[in-house]
């Protein structure tokens, strides 16, 4: 589905990612792992348009989109749901949601996605009226990765989902993460809790300074030596 070629990308004359690949298979749950400043948010904002590649290509079903702007991509079918939730604090959830179908043009299916994200989050539908910076910060998550959904998404590309939650919220939001790919969605998840990314994840890649230098199966992965020792505290 998604595949991403010798990618990089840079900031002035800081390089950001090196030669970078990643590929992404549809239905499947690609983690990425790394520290602080790997270039993991970096990765993903590359994807959904935010900064552009120097070098190598993106592709999605064989269709380049590096060089689009960030709303022909969410049309194409990335969503991108960013580290800090990034939701509209004085719109309320309805709204919130909202903003996020904004590339489906069809009110029906509108109607099917808000239903859709409702039955995943129920208490969203219970503060569907609801400022959205009133809620708690796992609310938002939810409101944040509903967001993401609302645009029918090809793939979805979560930063950070768990960042700052309690380990009861952290525990739900992973739960929601296998559901969706159980209800068929292609996940790009970028995660600072490798252990958790993993052990949900079907294929992962490490990412060190900007370059990938471990991939492979993620049940492979959470034993190896390096992960284990450097992001599992073992």
């Amino acid at each position: 589905m998604l595949d991403i070629k010798n990618i990089t990308v840079s900031y002035g004359i800081a390089t950001a990612l090196w030669d970078v690949s990643i590929s992404v298979q549809d239905g499947k749950i690609v983690s990425i792992v790394g520290s602080n400043g790997a270039g993991k948010s970096t990765t993903l904002k590359t994807i959904s348009g935010v900064v552009h590649p120097k070098s190598g290509t993106i592709t999605l079903n064989g269709d380049r989109i590096d060089h689009l702007p960030p709303h022909q991509i969410a049309q194409k079918g990335v969503s991108h749901v960013p580290e800090g939730r990034k939701i509209f604090p004085f719109l309320t959830v309805l709204e919130n949601l909202k903003m996020g179908a904004l590339p489906v043009k069809d009110p029906k299916r509108t109607d099917e996605l808000l239903k859709i994200v409702f039955e995943l989050f129920p208490i969203l539908e219970e503060r569907i009226n609801q400022v959205g910076g009133t809620l708690s910060g796992g609310q938002q998550q939810m409101l944040a990765i509903g967001r993401g959904l609302m645009s029918d998404p090809k793939i979805l590309l979560l930063d950070e989902p768990s960042l700052g939650l309690a380990p009861i919220i952290v525990d739900a939001v992973f739960d929601v993460i296998i559901q969706l790919n159980r209800q068929g969605h292609t996940l790009l998840l970028v995660e600072q809790n490798a252990y958790r990314s993993l052990e949900v994840a079907n294929y992962a890649y490490v990412l060190e300074t900007g370059k990938v230098t471990l991939e492979g199966e993620a049940s492979t992965l959470i034993d190896h030596p390096h992960v284990k020792k450097a992001y599992l505290g073992r």
